[in-house]
C-alpha cells in the first residue's frame, strides 16, 4: 500500500527524524514510554514497519501517531466469512484460508477474520499526546486524509486520557484495559535459583513462536510473523520442563516485556518470576526502561512485577473504535 507523506493535519517523519522526535518525547515520560521506546526499537531491531507522523506544528504541538498501531487487526464481514468457510467443518477453533484466519467459538462461527498483516496500513494506529494537551486528540479525529473517518479505527494500548477524548466522536468497543507498570531500578543481580536438573532456560527461537503465539491472549492484533521477527532480534526466553515449553516471556516491538504466560500445570513454580527477572535485566541492559501492562484484574501478575520494583504509573486502553 502506498504511503501517504502528508495528511491533512500530520506529516510522514523520515528516519533521520526519528531520533530528535524520540528525545522531545523524554520531556513527557512516563506517559510516552510506549511511543518513546517503539521509535527505539523500530531505530535499533527494524521488527515491523512503522510509520511514524507528528502534527505539522510539531514540537509546539506534541501530538504523534503510528502506523499501523498493531500488526493485525480483527473486522467482521459476516457474510464474506460464511462465504471464505463455505462447507469447511465448523468443529475447528480456528482455520487459514486463502490468506485470511477464520475464527470459531467452539462449533459456532464468529463470523471475524484476520486481516493479513498490514493490509491496511492506516486502519490501526497508536497516539501519544501529554494529558494536559489532550485537545490535540482534534487532530486525529479531523484528519480525514490519513484516516477513513467513516471506517472503524483499531487502537493498540493509548493513555486512557487519549481514549476518552477520542470517544467524543467514536464509539469504543472491545475495550480492554491495562495499567502501565515500569521498573526504575531493574535488579542487578542474577538468578539465584538453581532450576531443577529437567528444566532448562532456552533463548527462543522462530520455531517456537507457533505454541506461544497460538497461546497469546492478543493474538488477534498481533500476527505469528511479527513473533519470529521479534524472537530473531530481541531478547525472549522459554522454560522447558522435559522438552516441553512451560512458560516463556518476549521483549515486544514497542519496548515492554509482553506474552509472559505459564501453561496452567506448570503454574505456581517460580518459572514466571525466574524469566520476568532474567528479562527485566536483560532489557535494562540494552537501553530500555522495563515496564509492563497488566489487566486490572491480574493480582498474580501485579504481585509478581511488585517483587521486582515495577510500580504503576497510568492506564491505557485498547479498543475498536466505530464512528458515530
Amino acid at each position: 500500500m502506498e504511503i501517504v507523506p502528508e495528511g491533512k493535519n500530520f506529516r510522514l517523519l523520515s528516519e533521520d527524524e526519528l531520533p530528535a522526535v524520540a528525545e522531545i518525547l523524554e520531556q513527557y515520560m512516563p506517559e510516552s514510554l510506549k511511543f518513546h521506546q517503539t521509535i527505539k526499537t523500530y531505530l535499533n531491531n527494524r521488527v515491523w514497519d512503522f510509520n511514524f507522523y507528528v502534527a505539522k506544528t510539531w514540537p509546539e504541538d506534541p501530538i504523534c501517531v503510528h502506523f499501523p498501531g498493531c500488526t493485525s487487526t480483527l473486522r467482521g464481514f459476516e457474510s464474506t466469512t460464511s462465504r471464505i468457510v463455505g462447507s469447511q467443518p465448523r468443529s475447528a477453533s480456528q482455520l487459514d484460508v486463502a490468506g485470511w484466519r477464520v475464527v470459531f467459538s467452539g462449533r459456532a462461527l464468529r463470523h471475524y477474520v484476520f486481516i493479513k498483516p498490514n493490509s491496511h496500513i492506516y486502519e490501526s494506529v497508536t497516539v501519544f499526546c501529554p494529558s494536559k494537551r489532550i485537545e490535540l486528540v482534534d487532530l486525529v479525529t479531523t484528519e480525514d486524509l490519513l484516516l477513513d473517518l467513516a471506517q472503524p479505527l483499531y487502537l493498540n494500548f493509548t493513555h486512557e486520557a487519549i481514549v476518552d477524548r477520542l470517544e467524543k466522536h467514536y464509539e469504543a468497543h472491545d475495550k480492554i484495559t491495562g495499567d502501565v507498570y515500569v521498573c526504575e531500578e531493574p535488579p542487578t543481580e542474577t538468578n539465584t535459583e538453581e532450576l531443577p536438573p529437567d528444566v532448562e532456560l532456552v533463548r527462543l527461537q522462530p520455531e517456537h513462536m507457533k505454541a506461544v503465539h497460538d497461546l497469546y491472549p492478543a493474538s488477534d492484533i498481533e500476527c505469528r510473523e511479527v513473533f519470529e521477527k521479534l524472537v530473531a532480534e530481541l531478547p525472549a526466553y522459554g522454560i522447558f520442563v522435559e522438552g516441553q515449553l512451560a512458560a516463556w516471556m518476549v521483549q515486544s516491538y514497542y519496548g515492554a516485556m509482553f506474552s509472559m504466560q505459564t501453561r496452567p500445570e506448570y503454574r505456581r513454580k517460580g518459572y514466571g518470576l525466574y524469566l520476568a527477572r532474567k528479562l527485566t535485566r536483560e532489557v535494562a541492559a540494552r537501553g530500555y526502561r522495563p515496564f509492563v501492562v497488566i489487566r486490572p484484574e491480574n493480582d498474580a501478575s501485579r504481585s509478581l512485577y511488585a517483587k521486582l520494583g515495577f510500580e504503576r504509573r497510568f492506564r491505557t486502553v485498547r479498543a475498536v473504535l466505530r464512528p458515530r
